[in-house]
């Protein structure tokens, strides 16, 4: 497949940062942001690239990112979204965090917290919150996946099944227009099911790059939890599920 040169430099930004708005490529390629959106759709045309609002996605369909990839995608918005989530979380709490560069963003605003105990199978979120004596951390056994830190599958899961807490932090690697929460490891997905089924009260952390992405495994729906946190919702259909099931959307742009 041919590419012209500044359709392979785009492909490579794509590839090291995860996804390329359209007003940054136009200043790097000093080119009107028309053109960089018909650049845009003709590499999405080929299935190199997926489209988004201001930009686009590497990569395309149900395959699943690098994790450090994913890190980078929206990191300003999911450190304004993980700010949000721990302003609900008052000291003295306990709480599952659960695997993703959401959560762990979650993670790291609740550093300075008092009297929490959290309970997760992310090795990323143990060995950054360990190290702070106001915060007990307990961390579930099972499989730990290579590409991630993720601790999950059967031992994960009766693990999580033993506690009752006031409060679950999760993620999804994509939200369908219908409210369906989508993941890719059917594993993965047991463990948040769990962690669903045993908190008081659940925050969903999600960027709005997940309304453009789909993912084979179904968690649950968007009815299922109490309160989600993200950077903008600009889908009507989501916009009602929350208002007919009453789950609180915050818009931290809009805040």
């Amino acid at each position: 497949m041919f590419l012209s040169p500044r359709h392979a430099e785009i492909i490579q930004m794509a590839k090291d940062h995860g996804r390329v708005l359209v007003d940054d490529l136009a200043t790097h390629f000093n080119v009107t942001p028309q053109t960089i959106r018909k650049d845009l759709n003709d590499l999405c045309d080929q299935r190199l690239l997926t489209r988004i609002h201001g930009g686009a996605l590497f990569p395309s369909g149900i395959e699943n990112m690098e994790y450090e990839a994913r890190r980078k995608i929206a990191a300003d918005e999911k450190e304004a979204i993980g700010s949000a989530a721990a302003r609900l979380i008052p000291d003295n709490a306990s709480l599952f965090i659960n695997i993703g560069t959401t959560t762990e963003a979650v993670s790291k605003a609740l550093l300075h917290h008092n009297g929490l105990m959290v309970i997760t199978n992310n090795i990323n979120v143990a060995n950054r919150m360990r190290i702070y004596p106001t915060i007990e951390v307990v961390i579930a056994g099972g499989v730990v996946r290579g590409s991630d830190g993720g601790v999950v599958g059967e031992a994960a899961v009766d693990f999580i099944r033993q506690f009752k807490v006031d409060y679950a932090v999760i993620g999804a690697s994509a939200i369908d227009h219908d409210g369906a929460l989508l993941d890719f490891d059917f594993r993965e997905v047991k463990v948040a099911q769990a962690i669903i089924a045993n908190a008081r009260h659940v925050i969903l952390v999600s960027d709005q790059t997940k309304f453009e992405r789909t993912a084979p495994v179904r968690i649950g729906h968007l009815s299922q939890v109490n309160t989600f946190i993200t950077d903008r919702c600009d889908i009507p259909s989501i916009r009602r599920i929350c208002e007919e099931t009453e789950v609180r959307l915050i818009e931290t742009a809009l805040e």
